[in-house]
């Protein structure tokens, strides 16, 4: 798929979607500080973000194949991408909320689903927003987005309120194989009751990390009944592993396994990661050169390889070196920690 074609398709599977962050503390329900993710004094790449955050876990629903997780925090600043250019989402609204969206069957999270969010109390609209694909360092892989809870300048009413959760499901551009063939195509929604109270309130708190700006990233949160977006462990990956290169954060781990039912002698992958905890890198473009030829990979979720980009390819010799190429970068909104990463993704080498 070439640049121009997976923007066009992420660009319409999250037309409705969004991201978010964080885990468990102390201090007080204030909104989080954010950098600015042009302070000349960051590193390039990952960094730890300048705070750790609990949440108030909502609830778990079903809808269609799917497990829905709803939660909110307090509102956050966040990046979203569109080709490798970054725009700055301020801080807005009563809460930040988060879904996190996975397979009954498996356990395993589901990118790329789409997901849109709308807000009732009483029966009556509350907020209808924005909510986006995201990637954070303690929530990993998600969709969020800031909302409010009542009419500008209006102090939002403690108590009851529904969220909709309408997942869109996976696009045509992704390929779903393994078990998962002929799944995750068709849309469902499903309501939640979530409350806001000064005892959810209470939940939400903040604080501050000493090493905030240094290479590196916190912990991802364990959140019990509610799974990571984690890439499989390399040496649990199948077939052969050439090699786990780094293109500006990413961990681009590329191998090989025999020939798959769709032709070819060899079915050649990339499995992206982020480079401290092995997040999923989805929405992104990649391709391979071998030879002067260019092989563009496909955009896949399987239940052995998990989300990764693959191809089927004639046989590939020992000693032959593999360049591969970030066309698109993950197309995803960002969290703090995040938003320097994945994004000037330089072309990397690995050898059969």
């Amino acid at each position: 798929m070439n640049r121009r074609r997976l923007l066009q398709t992420v660009a319409a599977g999250t037309a409705v979607l969004a991201g978010c962050s964080n885990t468990s503390t102390e201090s007080t329900a204030t909104p989080a500080s954010t950098q600015t993710g042009t302070d000349t004094s960051l590193p390039g790449g990952i960094y730890v973000q300048s705070f750790r955050e609990s949440m108030s876990m909502q609830g778990v629903t079903a809808a269609g194949p799917y497990e829905v997780a709803f939660m909110y925090t307090s509102p956050h600043v966040f990046w979203n991408m569109t080709g490798r250019d970054r725009s700055r989402t301020p801080r807005s609204g009563d809460i930040h909320a988060m879904a996190v969206v996975w397979d009954r069957d498996t356990g395993r999270i589901v990118p790329e689903t789409g997901l849109s969010l709308t807000v009732r109390r009483d029966g009556e609209l509350v907020s209808e927003e924005v909510i986006y694909p995201m990637l954070s360092q303690t929530m990993g892989y998600h969709y969020g987005g800031n909302f409010s809870l009542a009419d500008s300048g209006e102090t939002p009413t403690d108590g009851e309120y529904t969220a909709r959760i309408s997942v869109g499901g996976v696009p045509d551009g992704v390929e779903l194989t393994g078990s998962y063939a002929g799944r995750f195509r068709e849309p469902a929604t499903a309501d939640l009751d979530f409350s806001f109270t000064e005892t959810d309130r209470d939940e939400v708190r903040s604080e501050s990390i000493d090493q905030a700006g240094q290479p590196g990233a916190l912990r991802p949160m364990q959140m019990e009944g509610v799974p990571q977006a984690t890439a499989p462990a390399v040496d649990a990956l199948p077939g052969t592993v050439f090699g786990t290169p780094n293109s500006d954060d990413a961990i681009l781990a590329t191998g090989a396994t025999p020939a798959r039912a769709d032709g070819g002698d060899t079915y050649l992958y990339v499995s992206a990661r982020t480079r401290y905890h092995g997040m999923v890198l989805p929405a992104m473009a990649l391709s391979v050169e071998r030879g002067g030829e260019t092989v563009e990979l496909t955009r896949t979720l399987d239940p052995e390889l998990g989300y990764h980009y693959g191809a089927s390819v004639p046989a590939l010799d020992s000693g032959e070196q593999l360049r591969v190429v970030t066309d698109v970068p993950p197309q995803t909104a960002r969290h703090e920690g995040y938003e320097r990463a994945f994004r000037q993704m330089s072309p990397v080498t690995v050898t059969v």
